[in-house]
């Protein structure tokens, strides 16, 4: 029987960055993973935006306190990770979507976000070649940005090795035992660890976990693809965020990387369900169609490749943080809803302050996220 103070199940988007946030403040630590090395879950499928830019107050503050950790990585801790303050600008071609944007300010600026309405001259400033035909505006918040998440996950892992944390890769849990409302020991295939705190950080793999103590999560996920192009010569700053549906697809959005590449996403409609990772020959058409609708000086680029991750989704796009009322040491860390790269940094630090100081540090991200409320309606920027 192997012990700790903190044990980590699942070395991805939020399980590395609480590593190292615990191993920091002197809590042994060892993470389990069933994958051969750290991110190599859904991490490696994440784009690499950040934005504190949501429509849930407890979201906007764990992504505020993520993009003061990335953007510091270089000056702090000496480690580049490729982040690039760029913004994220939200247009908007319809009275709909404007009125919906501008409602949202009020939430925003109370939640301490940078964010503004700009007018249909200055989203051309920051998008050259955008198109103009109904353009309305837009909101633009300029402290977001983007950062490689390959580079950020090594960054995190080479940290929290540095400061002590053991990772134990190619293990896959099979079963908790618990007693007295704990979890008294965890089993992999290879090993068993006693912890004062185990963490349920699985990614799209969480119900499972939590099927292994009858808790049930509400965490399903569903699938989407992004690709990359050639790089070309610097001509777009910010993530350019399209929201309006169509018969197809829900969102897309799309940024330039520091190195040149335009990297690009979309949201299927409807949903795919399921944990199929293979790419798909529908991806591709559907997006470049979008896009080059809204930017048409995208046309002449070529594709270099296309990839499919999973969303680990809940009912109400928000993630479930915090300890279970049936066992007082299991803690959560689940349904980030495909936003675990831009989660996971001020996730990690706040709950690792909350093992070490009490709830009492974030109670706002606690109680808004709880495995226990009631999962009504759906944020509107998830």
């Amino acid at each position: 029987m192997k012990t700790c103070d903190v044990l980590i199940i699942g070395a991805g988007s939020v399980g590395v960055p609480l590593a190292f946030y615990c191993a920091e403040r002197g809590l042994s630590t060892i993470v389990i993973e069933k994958n051969a090395s750290w991110g190599r879950g859904q991490n490696r499928a994440a784009i690499g935006g950040l934005r504190a830019t949501h429509s849930d107050p407890a979201k906007i503050r764990l992504c505020q306190e993520s993009i003061r950790i990335v953007a510091g990585l270089e000056a702090e801790r000496g480690i580049d990770v490729e982040w690039r303050s760029g913004g994220y600008l939200f247009v908007a071609y319809d009275e709909q979507r404007e009125k919906a944007f501008r409602d949202l300010l009020t939430i925003q600026k109370d939640a301490g976000l940078d964010i503004d309405w700009i007018g249909p001259a200055r989203v051309s400033e920051l998008c050259p070649g955008i198109r103009t035909d109904g353009l309305r505006g837009g909101t633009f918040s300029p402290g977001d940005g983007y950062a490689s998440p390959l580079m950020t996950s090594t960054a995190f892992h080479r940290l929290a090795r540095g400061a002590g944390a053991e990772f134990r890769f190619g293990e896959t849990v099979t079963a908790i035992r618990t007693e007295g409302g704990r979890v008294a020991s965890v089993r992999t295939d290879k090993d068993e660890y006693e912890a004062g705190t185990v963490v349920n950080a699985a990614g799209a793999f969480a119900a499972d976990i939590g099927g292994l103590v009858d808790l049930e999560l509400p965490v399903h996920p569903d699938c989407h693809e992004a690709g990359v192009t050639e790089p070309c010569e610097r001509f777009l700053e910010p993530m350019l965020v399209d929201i309006r549906p169509d018969d197809e697809s829900g969102n897309y959005y799309f940024y330039q990387t520091v190195t040149g590449q335009i990297v690009f996403c979309i949201t299927p409609k409807p949903q795919i369900w399921g944990t199929d990772t293979d790419s798909t020959s529908s991806f591709l058409p559907l997006v470049s169609r979008r896009m080059v609708e809204l930017y048409p000086r995208l046309r002449n680029l070529k594709v270099r490749r296309t990839w499919r991750g999973m969303y680990p989704m809940t009912p109400d796009g928000l993630p479930i943080v915090g300890y279970t009322e049936e066992y007082s040491n299991l803690m959560l860390a689940v349904g980030m809803c495909g936003q675990g790269y831009m989660l996971g940094p001020g996730l990690g630090k706040i709950l690792s302050s909350a093992i070490v100081d009490g709830v009492g540090v974030a109670p706002q991200v606690f109680e808004e996220l709880s495995l226990y409320r009631k999962f009504e309606g759906m944020e509107l920027l998830k």
